[in-house]
Formats: structure tokens, sequence, C-alpha cells
């Protein structure tokens, strides 16, 4: 077999593990090779950190696409995550339509809010723009706050929501994409947090939960969604797939946080990566 190839379109902060310098290694390591298009590129991420420096790589997306389809690329997976504004999401509707084919799996993770709030960067109309691009997902992998946004419903706080409640929401998210989704942040109990599963073509909900970390720390979204689009793309189910990334995730978290290290910095995922390779069955 041909090794896999897939498309990464992310930013780069230079200090902070989350978007590219996340999905890069992660999906690398998981054998696939990975393509990137960068949106950005800042001295930092912007969550806690102040005065970092932001250049916009707008520009330079569709020129990279073209070069690549002169190239006669294939593509087993195109990748998307944070954007920053109306016209990079336009550009990357346009990125999908050139470069999938009937053998692309397109994973979109609609990072734009957290903890029931729109990030400040982004107007109260980003969330219907965002929406009119995950109708490209084969996978959706959005948290609480961003189902909620996507769909323009209410946002209820994370552990009152029934078991009925999360069914409905992947139901709504899948007819929005037509395709699968995966939902983070979901918890029927105060020590459990993880992920809920929604296979379009059996109509089925799956869980996977593992023991809650108190704290907030940044980049695990990304973390998370690039091990599930690493497992994916090694042939593991969805659910599996959930599954390996929640463990690896909260792995990374529990080994930050016994750490000490400041939650701004990112979770420490590389060195329980390991582990990951052997959930992969790739170790």
């Amino acid at each position: 077999m041909g090794q896999k190839r897939i498309a990464a379109i992310h930013d780069i902060s230079c200090f902070g593990k989350c978007s590219l310098t996340v999905a890069l290694p992660i999906i690398s390591a998981a054998g696939i090779e990975t393509s990137v298009i960068p949106t950005a590129v800042l001295s930092t991420h912007t969550g806690g950190f102040t005065g970092f420096t932001y250049r916009d790589l707008t520009e330079d997306i569709m020129p990279v696409v073209d070069h690549w389809k002169t190239l006669d690329l294939a593509f087993d997976g195109i990748y998307t995550g944070f954007l920053g504004s109306f016209e990079q999401v336009r550009l990357i509707e346009q990125t999908i339509d050139k470069l999938k084919t009937e053998q692309t799996l397109v994973i979109i993770d609609p990072v734009m809010a957290d903890n029931g709030k729109l990030y400040a960067i982004f107007s109260e109309d980003f969330p219907e723009e965002m929406a009119r691009l995950c109708k490209k997902a084969d996978i959706l992998v959005p948290n609480l706050t961003e189902a909620a946004l996507l769909l323009k419903e209410p946002y209820m706080a994370e552990g009152t929501y029934t078991q009925a409640d999360i069914e409905g929401l992947l139901r709504r998210l899948s007819d929005l994409c037509s395709g699968d989704v995966v939902l983070t942040g979901v918890s029927f109990a105060p020590e459990k947090l993880g992920a809920a599963v929604y296979e379009r073509k059996t109509g089925r909900a799956e869980y996977a939960f593992t023991r809650r970390i108190d704290g907030y720390y940044h980049g695990t979204g990304d973390v998370f969604a690039s091990a599930v689009t690493s497992a994916v793309l090694n042939g593991f189910t969805l659910a599996q797939s959930a599954a390996i990334a929640v463990d690896f995730t909260a792995a990374a978290i529990l080994r930050t946080k016994q750490a000490g290290t400041d939650i701004r910095f990112g979770v420490n995922f590389e060195q329980e990566i390991p582990a990951f390779l052997k959930a992969l069955h790739l170790a």
C-alpha cells in the first residue's frame, strides 16, 4: 500500500502547542504524509498571551492550492481547523472543491468558540459562514458550544445535556453536513468527560469517556481532532478513533498537570505519542 497523504489547513503558532504545530507531528507520527496550508503565522496563540505578532497568509492560500493542482497531487484527507476570517472560510470551501476526489475524506473542526462563548475575534454572524463550510464535511468535530452556534440553538452548560439532548444534537449536526459527527465536551457524570460519535450510515450514537482532569488546557481540541484524523485514516472506525483520541488527549493533559506546566503552553502530547502509536497498532 502507498503512504496516505493529508492536507492540513490551520494557522501556525510559533509557541504554544496548537493548530499546525500539533496536527503536523501527530498525524505524521501516525505514518501519514502531512502537507500543510498555513493560514497565518503568530508568535504565540491568542489564548492568554498578549503582544503576540500576527501575519495573515490569506493571499497565499490559493496560489499554494493552484500549484498543487499542477503537480496532480491526490489527497486521502483534508483536515481544517481555525480559520480567521470570512474570506479564509470561503477560500477553504474552494480549496476543498479543487482538491477533493471520491477517495478524499474531509474532516472539519469548526474552531470558533468554547465554554458557551464565541471567540472575541469573530463577529456574531461568523458561525453562519462556518456552517456553510461544514456542509462539506465527511466528519465534523465540534465542541458543544460550536455545535449550538452551528445549529443556531441555545447553549446549555456542560453537564446539563441529557443523553437524549446529545443524540438530538448529533442527528441535527449530521443533517447539516450530511456526514458523521464527533462531538466533544460530553459529560453525563461530574467525574467523566469525553466525546459522542454519530455515524450517519447506522444512525447510532456511541460514546468514549475518561476520567475528568480539572483545569482548562489550550490546544486540547487540536490534539483530539488530529488524533481522530490519524486513527480514521489508519482504518479504525469512527467510534474506535474517538476512543483512541480521548485516551491520548487525557493522558497528555494528565502529564501536563502533574508537571505543573503553564496551561497556556499547551499539553505534553509528545511524550504520549508512543502509547498513541501502540493504540494505532503502529508500534
